[in-house]
């Protein structure tokens, strides 16, 4: 259908429309009331009365319908016709129609009427994809009243639809199109190569980013800081809480980094943690709990291993590098030990376990030997020799508190087990070995037959703690003029002879009961061998010592 022929079918379906109006008009007479459109045009007041309409009010609305009619017909939705022949329709010009006289396609029936305007409608075809779109018009309708008589003047302006469409052959259009394919793929592979340059220089960079923030803030810091992890905070919250102490340098990276891992089991606290510590390094701390109150930062640990000597304490504590409130040497050590007021101020602080602390006049060669219990020590920056002597002391007292009573119900004094329990930490290695040895130094002592250890005579020799080989153990001398020669002496020793492990506490103080009593220990293995009698006892030692000892001179 051309262009023509859907402007006059317009026209004509407006024609009829105005045509029904007219007859609607002429049978108001019979009819007393009109439809929707014609009632609310009238006054009230008529329709009280039920006048029919005047004739100036029959030809306003008209004018009106007309309008209403335009309008209708604008906002109807048109859908054109299908091309015969796209390659015409696309290089067919823009069709524009002009009239000076619309009033032609209107036709006047009982009434005269005067229509003048000045009408130009543009129609263009916009094609894309092969379907066309005609852009709807603008009316305006001018009604202009004299009298009676409504002569009216519709005009219709500006209804124009624009389109453009290039004139060019079939060849022409075709040669474009490839070009704009072939180009949009090249722009694609560039954009994507570009994108891939980017995201592997940005994941370079990006790795780099995240690694150095993993990495310690200072690692030549020495400096220690106290956070505070609180109770039920989540990852982000606590690494937000170490990037506001200093600690790590991104928290939020620290909070992925933890998730990543899958450390969950962080826990809260008062820590002293350092800036030259790794995420790795302060999460292995949080894992460890931190304490209820902020504690003084620890320079150094102090390890005292269990049955450890006097001596051999004070040249472990001489060892400590550290800025302290004051020198840490082994010297100082072994003289703050020897002081007596220091060692009565100790007393009264610790009553139950120094009451039976051996007198200077026993022959002892320290008095606080083996009332220092063998641990690991924080050292702050407060630390002197005084605190720490204190603080070992105070370690042994909590140690034993859950045994004075059995202690006392044995019949003996708290020096008293001590020293048979730093016999017992050097004879034995295994807990049940060193039960055994406890009920033969029992079996002995009820019998008055002397310890004959030799763990008491190395003692006395100044050798004990030393690396001693199997012939220097048979080699000690049992005659020694000492308050520690239990071989010649009977009963104990005047005090212990270092300091024992609550294990070979535990053990004298509940030993096992057998008839042992003799035993032997290879010093090299380790193993003990029991026996009841001296014959026993003499093979044992020929076997499991003398033999090895002459295998040791041939193969020497």
């Amino acid at each position: 259908m051309s262009e023509n022929s859907r402007e006059e079918e317009k026209l004509s379906f407006k024609e009829q429309i105005l045509r029904d109006l007219e007859q609607v008009k002429n049978e108001e007479k019979t009819f007393g009331e009109t439809n929707e459109l014609f009632s609310n045009l009238m006054n009230p007041s008529d329709l009280e009365s039920g006048k029919r309409l005047s004739e100036t009010s029959a030809q306003e609305l008209i004018v009106d319908s007309v309008s209403t009619v335009d309008q209708l017909i604008a906002n109807a939705p048109t859908v054109p016709p299908r091309p015969t022949n796209l390659k015409d329709e696309i290089n067919e010009p823009a069709k524009t129609f002009e009239s000076d006289n619309p009033s032609k396609f209107i036709k006047q029936d009982n009434r005269e009427k005067e229509f003048a305007s000045s009408t130009k409608v543009q129609v263009s075809y916009r094609t894309q994809g092969g379907k066309s779109s005609i852009a709807k018009p603008k009316k305006e309708v001018n009604i202009e009243t004299k009298g009676k008589e409504v002569p009216t003047k519709v005009d219709f302006k500006s209804i124009t639809e624009t389109a453009e469409l290039p004139r060019r052959s079939r060849k022409e259009s075709v040669k474009p199109i490839k070009k704009k394919k072939k180009s949009r793929l090249k722009g694609f592979f560039v954009t994507v190569f570009v994108l891939l340059i980017l995201l592997g220089v940005g994941g370079f960079f990006g790795y780099r980013y995240v690694e150095s923030a993993l990495q310690p803030v200072d690692a030549n810091s020495k400096q220690y800081v106290t956070v505070q992890i609180p109770e039920g905070a989540n990852l982000q919250q606590i690494g937000d809480t170490l990037e506001k102490s200093e600690l790590v340098k991104h928290g939020f990276i620290f909070s992925l980094y933890a998730k990543y891992k899958d450390y969950n089991d962080l826990k809260s606290g008062y820590y002293n943690l350092q800036k030259s510590m790794s995420t790795d390094d302060i999460i292995k701390e949080l894992q460890k709990g931190g304490t209820p109150q902020p504690q003084e930062v620890a320079l150094a640990n102090l390890t005292i291993p269990e049955g450890y000597t006097l001596d051999q304490i004070a040249q472990t504590v001489g060892q400590l590098q550290g800025d302290f409130k004051e020198p840490l040497t082994a010297d100082a050590f072994l003289a703050k030990v020897q002081d007596e007021t220091f060692i009565s101020q100790l007393v009264a602080k610790y009553p139950t376990l120094l009451e039976s602390l051996p007198t200077k006049e026993s022959g002892v060669r320290y008095r606080l030997e083996g009332y220092l219990f063998p641990a690991t020590y924080a050292i702050k920056e407060s630390t002197t020799i005084e605190s720490l002597i204190d603080e070992m002391v105070a370690a042994m007292d909590k140690n034993l508190s859950a045994h004075y009573t059995a202690i006392k119900e044995k019949n003996l004094t708290v020096n008293e087990l001590l020293t048979i329990a730093s016999l017992v930490e050097k004879e034995g290695l295994k807990t049940d070995d060193r039960k055994l040895i406890a009920g033969v130094f029992y079996n002995r002592l009820n019998l008055g037959m002397p310890l004959q250890s030799n763990i008491a005579i190395l003692y006395a020799e100044g050798k004990l703690g030393q690396n001693i080989s199997l012939a220097d153990d048979a080699a000690i001398d049992t005659t020694i003029n000492s308050p520690y020669n239990v071989y010649t002496n009977l009963g104990l020793m005047p005090g212990p002879v270092d300091s024992p492990s609550l294990d070979a506490i535990k053990a004298s103080i509940n030993q096992t009961k057998s008839d042992y009593l003799y035993f032997v220990a290879n010093v090299q293995d380790g193993k003990v061998y029991f026996a009841t009698t001296r014959e026993e006892h003499d093979r044992n030692v020929a076997e499991h010592v003398n033999s090895k000892l002459t295998q040791s001179s041939s193969s020497n």
